[in-house]
């Protein structure tokens, strides 16, 4: 019973502060990211972010492998303008990372 309770709790006070909200608005926003940057690209890039007190503190953005078909200050272009429009608000800091093999 106290386990209910607890749990109740927690629910209670994460709805009275919205991060469940901006948490699941986040993801969505991520998603759109990502598909934004797959139709411009081709690849499609793992998306993260960082929220602090209501502000986008960080994105990243990581392709599976380095992207050859544009200059780097391109591909950073097409980046900034996605996560900006996506995300509805401009970033602290924009992280821009390609996977590579072994």
């Amino acid at each position: 019973m106290s386990r209910f309770l607890l749990l109740l709790v927690c629910a209670t006070i994460l709805a009275g502060c919205d991060a469940v909200s901006t948490v699941t608005e986040g993801f969505r926003q991520s998603k759109a990211v990502e598909t934004d940057l797959e139709q411009s690209t081709g690849v499609k890039p793992a998306v993260g972010f960082n929220w602090h007190n209501g502000r986008l503190v960080l994105v990243t953005v990581q392709f599976p492998r380095p992207y050859e078909n544009k200059p780097l200050n391109e591909l950073a272009g097409l980046v900034r303008d996605a996560v900006t429009k996506d995300f509805k608000q401009t970033p602290e800091r924009i992280v821009l990372a390609f996977a590579v093999d072994k």
